[in-house]
């Protein structure tokens, strides 16, 4: 007879008394109005009425499993078991058990800064794991670590990140995406912290589909090569507030997403870029926020942190702030691998040389180096 792990009694325990998720409704996402974009985002989070019916994917009761199955292949979903984990990890008060909730659904996990994203495990993303003990010995050690989960073939999960700035939103882009039938059957959505939206999707066997980012449509992909921060970990935000990613609806007919074409409509082709040798194929003086982050979204591994420190010190010379220019280059710089830590010290050292250099009186003049480290001109 098998003995039962003490791991899987603690995620057992009586959920009645965990605190509920309010339950919405996906049929609401449709109701979007283009006059006023700006509620774009909260339309697409609007609650369920009390007499329409809950979603058909969940059940309300926590079962688990010794066979475990990430993928429905047959409807190429994620299977009942990782909906239902998602779920009722969702509604635990405590991040340990959460984490012991989806690693027993088959969901490979790791561990990240209490209050942020950066791993705390030695391979990053790649050391996640769903075997109980190591994520009961990860957790004992970190009980107040957020929870990542590594995306693409690795989970067998995919998220369309919408993102919130000063400068903008991905909520107006994400409708009209959804409209044209491309991102339309999303398996659940998360609210993040920062107000933005993480809308998870099943990965697509036997494609590799790597991470992207359109900064110009505050939209990121996250696939092969990434991870998500998932609920209920919680996030310092930078007007000091720290606020929980936090479940909102389950859709009723959950499926994979083609992330190129996606990304072809959000960011149609253009011509074939300059040689790498060329001056031309950095931005030039005075480009825009987006256009930096694109291009740090880019850099190839040996030109990270120069390409991260060059255009931070182009904002900080255009008089952009502190925080806006950590969140938009750190989310860039997160899609090539760079550790949040490092980048926010990047950043950070960027702003502090091109302070002590002052602002720049001629066009040609630059605080900081003109030329970055690492990156071919």
């Amino acid at each position: 007879m098998r003995k039962e792990h003490p791991c899987v009694r603690l995620a057992a325990t009586d959920l009645q008394s965990s605190p509920s998720v309010p339950e919405f409704h996906p049929r609401r996402r449709s109701r979007i109005s283009r006059e006023h974009p700006s509620e774009l985002g909260e339309q697409l989070l609007l609650p369920l009425h009390q007499d329409e019916p809950e979603s058909n994917v969940v059940t309300n009761q926590a079962t688990w499993w010794t066979t475990v199955e990430i993928m429905d292949n047959s409807k190429n979903r994620p299977s009942l078991r990782v909906t239902t984990a998602i779920r009722d990890a969702s509604r635990r008060s405590d991040v340990p058990s959460a984490a012991l909730t989806l690693a027993l659904a088959g969901v490979p996990v790791f561990p990240c800064a209490s209050g942020g994203k950066e791993p705390l495990t030695a391979h990053g993303f790649h050391s996640a794991s769903n075997e109980p003990r190591q994520v009961h010995q990860w957790w004992s050690r970190m009980p107040q670590a957020n929870i990542g989960i590594p995306t693409g073939s690795a989970s067998g999960l995919v998220v369309v990140d919408v993102d919130v700035h000063r400068g903008g939103d991905g909520f107006r882009a994400f409708s009209r995406v959804t409209e044209m039938g491309l991102t339309q059957r999303w398996a659940w959505l998360v609210r993040t912290p920062s107000g933005g939206m993480h809308a998870y999707f099943a990965a697509t066997p036997g494609v590799e589909q790597p991470c992207w980012s359109v900064p110009s449509r505050h939209i990121d992909f996250r696939g092969d090569g990434g991870y998500i921060v998932a609920p209920p970990s919680a996030v310092a935000n930078p007007d000091g507030i720290t606020r929980r990613y936090s479940l909102v609806t389950f859709g009723r007919d959950a499926g994979t997403v083609d992330s190129v074409e996606l990304n072809h409509v959000l960011a149609p082709p253009k011509p074939p870029p300059p040689r790498s040798g060329s001056p031309t194929s950095m931005p030039g003086a005075g480009s825009s926020p987006d256009r930096l982050a694109s291009w740090v979204a880019k850099r190839p591994e040996g030109a990270r942190n120069g390409g991260l420190f060059w255009a931070a010190c182009r904002m900080a010379e255009a008089g952009h702030d502190f925080s806006q220019t950590s969140q938009l280059l750190g989310d860039a710089a997160q899609l090539v691998g760079l550790p949040d830590a490092e980048a926010f010290r990047t950043i950070k050292s960027a702003y502090r040389i091109a302070s002590r250099l002052g602002p720049s009186d001629t066009p040609g003049s630059r605080p900081g180096p003109t030329r970055p480290e690492g990156v071919a001109m």
